[in-house]
């Protein structure tokens, strides 16, 4: 007996393959969860080689609930993201910063054997996220990291109304971050490389836009308080230094294994800042579900089956950078 599902996992080759999972039952807080919807993030793209169940951006139903349970139902719409379990006393934890807790259990290493590219996953209550009435859970996986990870920058590093926000890039991250930016009231100054997103930016709530393939120079309005970087490749430093006020915040927010460099005299002479920041947490994180409900403010989604096939080509497609801006596998039940 006990509880079987589906999953699909990446592979030496890196080919999806299906696979199933077992559990023998539901222990303290655990619930099973039924996949709904997943949103595809580049952070699965860095373990597609690895045999383990893909997929972090769950939205799904509660189907079976474990013994203590004490504020989930069965038939709940929840997600769950990156973090999967902490220790609950230590420093961090205990300060709502448990994303940072030395015994956090994430994405990519631990729970390989679950993930929100399959039929059922198995979570602690504490861990799992109730979608708010209105956010349909389609719209809610692609939140569940990269709506988590733009929003933890503006609510954790205390962003203001007024201040002026730079975002390089839309796409995944970035279309999501112009929203909440400016539904907090943030002057957003979009840079991309080309025109071609300017109608879109500006739709979504940018102020400002600018083109910077070859260019030499930026000259926005007035200089940007922060600046969140979400394209996959660093910027050139030299281009963006410049238009940061002092004192100004840099977050960058894509995942490279490579080192980040950055010219050094800029950062002294300005008392410039690059600050590291991770997915949010938790209440950060339902802080986020509850805004983008109020604000109305959700992902442009391109849907794929949730298959061996439709996962192959969204992330194909993601590979080929022609999302538009985020994928979302659909569960063929």
């Amino acid at each position: 007996m006990g509880i079987d599902f589906n999953v699909f996992k990446g592979s030496e080759d890196g080919k999806i393959v299906k696979g199933s999972a077992h559990r023998d039952k539901l222990n303290g807080d655990e619930c099973l969860v039924q996949t709904t919807h997943s949103g595809v993030c580049g952070t699965d793209e860095h373990y597609r080689h690895k045999s383990m169940t893909l997929g972090h951006e769950f939205a799904g139903v509660v189907k079976t609930i474990g013994p203590n349970v004490t504020t989930l139902k069965v038939g709940d719409n929840v997600g769950y993201g990156y973090l999967h379990d902490s220790c609950g006393h230590c420093q961090e934890c205990l300060t709502g910063r448990e994303t940072f807790c030395p015994g956090r259990v994430v994405y990519g290493y631990g729970d390989l054997d679950q993930g929100s590219f399959s039929s059922h996953s198995i979570r602690r209550e504490a861990f799992l996220f109730k979608i708010p009435a209105g956010v349909k859970n389609e719209d809610a996986a692609p939140l569940m990291c990269g709506g988590a990870t733009v929003f933890n920058v503006l609510d954790m590093y205390n962003v203001r109304p007024m201040d002026r926000v730079g975002i390089i890039g839309v796409g995944g991250l970035g279309h999501l971050a112009i929203q909440f930016a400016s539904k907090m009231g943030c002057e957003v100054v979009v840079f991309s490389g080309t025109q071609s997103k300017r109608a879109e930016a500006l739709r979504l709530g940018a102020k400002e836009f600018y083109a910077t393939n070859g260019a030499t120079e930026l000259k926005p309005e007035k200089l940007i308080d922060h600046l969140l970087v979400t394209t996959s490749a660093q910027p050139d430093w030299a281009l963006y230094l410049p238009v940061m006020a002092p004192s100004g915040v840099i977050y960058p927010l894509s995942v490279s294994q490579g080192d980040l460099k950055v010219p050094y005299m800029p950062l002294i002479a300005n008392g410039l800042r690059i600050q590291g920041s991770l997915i949010a947490p938790r209440a950060i994180h339902n802080r986020m579900l509850e805004f983008a409900a109020f604000h109305g403010i959700k992902p442009i989604i391109q849907q794929f089956p949730l298959t061996v096939d439709g996962i192959t080509e969204a992330m194909q497609t993601l590979n080929d950078g022609k999302i538009r801006y985020r994928g979302v596998l659909v569960a063929q039940n």
